[in-house]
């Protein structure tokens, strides 16, 4: 069947509005210009009438009386004047034009000399980089201007540079990763540290943008967001690199804020999450962050290999299959998972080979959560148990198939005993806390197109899903309620989110007797 056409006003509505409001605008701009001696006059008029009413209330009442005698005998006096009326009415336009002009002081054409020295030693500085003997007609030279280098500027209320494009000779080595990090650790030192730099190359116009990164929220607390079934909310980021919004909830605010999410499902191209960080970097509570948003739709299975109870408020929840924190627990746990992972592969295929849909336990996802599970593998083998990461070989390679996603999270000294499985399998990554670029691009597989802070507050880091860009990410605040230096606020979030006591636990709890 031929497509028909769009109606009109569908498919060319929006470029007539556009045009409307552009003739609207050009109109209003317009008259302004045209009225504005008129608009200035009838501002002064309004200021001198205030005056005069200023002047009339602060008179005393004995002295009411020879003032209007002295105003009305200067009204005769200039009635009988030749051409007394019409000097009077130029008189008061006059005095009106000069009271009602606009008496905002005129902004500053062009940077101050504390910020010229500023960008002039920036110039100075890059000479070396983006100059060579050879050039006819070098950009940069010692004690060049830097007006042609720098087009576009800008400063903050401190007088240190927000952004500025830097404009480079196009035999510059742009398409190098060295070369770039030299300019990016220039522009950085000399132009301020303390500050998050965003590095934009456009290697087509050979130009150069630098903008300071606002820090990112810390105050989100955890909430139910508006996510679709397999959608997990790792945390959120700047506005410049997604192109969604969550409905967000602070107290009686509302406000949007643009999330990195993480896919998972049959569909996903990134099954499996690995989160690295250093203590106290916030790895336990994106974990605890990704496990209140599975439980929404699906089972939950955690390893706490710290041992430290940070799981302990979801014990006995419904959808929560176990919380272990011994190597033996963790062993039989992880091995059920890995025998439901193939039972799930099983009664998927005679499913599609019947021809009927896939059975309602199949498609609830479940999760397997390891917070340190290196942690466990010495116990493990001082027990004569097996590596409980062994066991994470099926639901690894076979996970998206049988709707089952794994977490792992492990801090950087212990990276090295996580398993080739895990390594590789693993394409979404999170790593949180300071770490030194090479570390990051070593787990992300990408260097971040912004410079790292030395001190970051917990949650705060970077993600990368798959072949993505990578993102700067602050995971939401999601503490153990059981905590006491958790704050009430945060802890009633945590605690509206957990699921219900399972009926198993209930029964159990009502049967113990009471000592």
């Amino acid at each position: 069947m031929a497509r028909r056409p769009l109606p009109r006003i569908l498919s060319n509505g929006t470029a007539q509005i556009a045009r409307s409001r552009e003739l609207a605008r050009t109109a209003a701009d317009s008259a302004t210009d045209v009225l504005h001696p008129l608009i200035t006059i009838s501002r002064g008029l309004r200021r001198l009438a205030a005056a005069g009413r200023r002047k009339w209330a602060d008179t005393p009442k004995d002295k009411r009386g020879p003032l209007l005698f002295l105003v009305a005998s200067v009204v005769l006096v200039v009635a009988l004047v030749p051409y007394g009326p019409l000097l009077a009415v130029i008189s008061v336009m006059a005095a009106a034009a000069w009271h009602g002009r606009d008496r905002a002081p005129a902004e500053p054409e062009g940077p101050d000399e504390s910020q010229t020295q500023r960008l002039q030693s920036l110039y100075d500085a890059l000479v070396p980089y983006f100059s060579t003997p050879d050039d006819p007609a070098p950009l940069y030279t010692h004690g060049g201007d830097w007006e042609k280098s720098f087009p576009t500027y800008e400063f903050d209320g401190d007088g240190r540079i927000s952004q500025l494009v830097v404009r480079y000779p196009a035999y510059f080595t742009d398409g190098e990763a060295g070369s770039r990090a030299r300019i990016e650790q220039l522009l950085h030192a000399k132009s301020g540290r303390g500050r998050e730099y965003h590095f934009e190359w456009d290697e087509e116009g050979n130009q150069l943008t630098v903008t300071v990164l606002p820090p990112l929220p810390t105050d989100i607390a955890a909430q139910r967001f508006v996510t679709s079934p397999g959608e997990t909310v790792l945390g959120f980021t700047d506005p410049t690199q997604v192109q969604r919004t969550l409905p967000l909830s602070h107290g009686e605010e509302r406000r949007d804020v643009p999330p990195v999410v993480w896919r998972t499902g049959p569909r996903s191209t990134e099954p499996h999450l690995l989160v690295m960080g250093e203590p106290g970097s916030g790895t336990t509570t994106l974990l605890r962050s990704i496990a209140l948003q599975a439980l929404q739709y699906g089972d939950v299975l955690i390893v706490d290999g710290s041992g430290t109870g940070e799981y302990a408020c979801l014990t006995g929840r419904d959808g929560v299959l176990a919380v272990e924190c011994t190597a033996s627990g963790a062993v039989a746990s992880l091995e059920w998972a890995s025998q439901e992972t193939e039972r799930r592969l099983i009664a998927a295929n005679h499913a599609r080979q019947a021809g009927q849909p896939l059975p309602d336990d199949i498609r609830r996802p479940l999760w397997l959560l390891l917070d340190r599970p290196a942690a466990l593998a010495h116990v493990a083998a001082a027990d004569g148990h097996p590596d409980p990461q062994s066991m994470l070989q099926v639901p690894l390679r076979h996970g998206r198939a049988a709707n089952v996603t794994v977490v792992v999270a492990e801090q950087f000294d212990s990276a090295d005993a996580l398993s080739d499985a895990v390594r590789q399998h693993t394409r979404a990554r999170v790593v949180l806390g300071p770490v030194p670029s090479t570390q990051l691009e070593a787990v992300l597989g990408a260097p971040p197109h912004t410079t790292p802070v030395p001190v970051m507050p917990p949650g705060r880091g970077y993600a990368r899903l798959g072949t993505g860009p990578v993102h700067r990410l602050q995971v939401p605040a999601t503490p153990d309620p059981h905590d006491d230096a958790t704050s009430d606020v945060q802890r009633q979030a945590v605690l509206e989110l957990l699921p219900p006591r399972s009926a198993q636990v209930l029964v159990k709890q009502e049967q113990e007797p009471v000592s």
